[in-house]
Formats: C-alpha cells, structure tokens, sequence
C-alpha cells in the first residue's frame, strides 16, 4: 500500500502503525440572538469564552489529555521499539524546521516521534464566534463552535472517545449555556507485525534498491482501508509509499520527487519477486 510516505530521498520507510480518528463538531449556545456587549457584557455568559475555557482544560500543564479514561486503552511503548523509534530522524530540530513555529510543544516525558505516533492526541481544528470580519462591532454572540479531533492509537475506540468527550463536557459546562455535540467521523488505528514475511521482503527490497535497511515507523494520519483490510481480509498491508515531507502533501504546490519516485519503482520490483520467492 503505497499510501505513506519516506522521511528523505535516502532513507526508505515502513510504516507499521496508523493511527485512528475521532472528530467532532461542538456547539455552545447562550443567548436568542447577538447582543450589545456594552449592555449585556457582565450579565449574559459569552459563549465564546465559554468554549474557550471547555477546550483550554482538555490539556493539562504536561500535555495530557484530561477526558477521563482517554489513555484507559493505549498500551504502553516497549524499549525495542522506543529503540526503533529513535532511530527515526524526528527530532525536535525536524519539526521546528518543517512547522517554523517558535518552539515545540506536547505530552511531556515522549519524543517527537512518539508523540506523533505512538501517542493518542486532541486537536482543536477550528473554531467561530461572533464577529469576526476586519473592523469592530461590539457584539456578545448568541453562539461559538469548534471542530475537534482525536487522533487514536490502536485500542482505542472512535465512539468510546466520543462518551469520554460528552462526560467532560457534562461535567465541566456551566449551566449558563447549552450544547450540542456530533461524531461526524472515526475510525480507528491499525498496527501491523513488524516481523511478518511480507515486510521481511519489502526489508530486502529497500535494501536492495538503496542499499540501507529501511526504517520503521509509526505514522500520526490515518488510512482506513488498512484497517477494512485487516477485518474483512485478514492481511496486514505492507505500508510504504515515496513522498516527502517536502512534498506539501494536501497543501498548495503538492508535487513528488522523481529520483525517489524512481527509486520506489524499483523497490517494489524487488519486492514483488521476494514476495513470490517466499511462497
């Protein structure tokens, strides 16, 4: 399954692992309509703040995820593969560069690496309120909404995360306003045997095409047909694939690099012949 990626030109790549996917639309409401916030600010609870406060007390000081029973599932990371990892070229300097923010962040006592892998995490996608065009106007707004989501490792459940996520804000909104929360995605993680014949032959068919041992590693998106591939099927799918970091993957100028496209083209022969030798 050509469906990942590498982490340079030289250094061929297996992913084992995906993670899964929990997301959510959650609305907050509060007063009929916008109003005045020189008459009603201080009087009427502002929806906006509301929702700022519920999402800012989904993390706690270290990076944790504060849903109750969030990390209940995830199994802990073994040291052969917390070594397997950190061979991995994800350090710090690699996400500063590549994300050209002014320092880096996230659940305390994990790499970079881990963190985006190994590791389950809660994202805020987006968020609206109010006024929000150039220009002032003074409103308290009838209500405030954000996009969020969770990225799953495996044992994780998509609808479990959901009850996890309707518990916190059960507990934690103040009656001043009312929500409304929608699941409008899930799927979950995927894991596959690092030692399995068919990643042993793609192993020799990196090699032979760049000459080094690939590397392993554990991707943060999600590609859910692996996973309708494990339950329907019964096979783990060999996760490889030739685009860069650089390549803007679903960004503005997307494109591929053509030696290592070329490269790829010739490992995956080798690796149709070890598949076939293995028989």
């Amino acid at each position: 399954n050509p469906d990942t990626g590498m982490l340079a030109p030289d250094t061929p790549t297996i992913t084992y692992a995906l993670r899964g996917l929990a997301y959510f639309d959650l609305e907050i409401y509060g007063p009929q309509q916008d109003l005045h916030s020189g008459l009603f600010g201080g009087v009427v609870h502002n929806p906006a703040q509301v929702l700022a406060e519920l999402i800012a007390g989904m993390h706690d000081a270290q990076g944790r995820v504060t849903l109750s029973g969030f990390y209940d599932r995830v199994t802990p990371l073994e040291d052969e593969e917390r070594a397997e990892l950190s061979r991995l070229p994800l350090n710090e300097k690699f996400y500063l560069q590549e994300s050209g923010a002014p320092t880096l962040w996230g659940e305390e006592g994990y790499t970079p690496a881990e963190r985006t892998g190994a590791r389950p995490t809660l994202e805020i996608n987006g968020i609206y309120s109010g006024f929000i065009e150039k220009g002032s106007k003074t409103v308290l707004p009838a209500y405030a909404m954000a996009k969020i989501s969770t990225r799953l490792v495996p044992r994780q459940d998509p609808s479990e995360v959901g009850e996890q996520l309707r518990a916190y804000l059960t507990e934690n909104a103040p009656p001043t306003i009312t929500w409304k929360l929608e699941q409008t995605a899930g799927s979950v993680a995927s894991i596959s045997d690092r030692k399995s014949p068919w990643i042993k032959a793609y192993v020799e068919a990196a090699q032979s095409a760049w000459g080094k041992r690939p590397i392993f590693k554990r991707e943060g998106g999600s590609v859910p047909v692996v996973v309708h591939f494990q339950k329907l099927l019964g096979v783990d799918s060999v996760n490889i694939g030739f685009g860069l970091p650089s390549d803007n993957m679903h960004g503005p100028n997307e494109k591929l690099h053509l030696p290592t496209f070329y490269k790829g083209i010739e490992a995956l022969v080798h690796f149709f012949f070890n598949v076939k030798s293995k028989q």
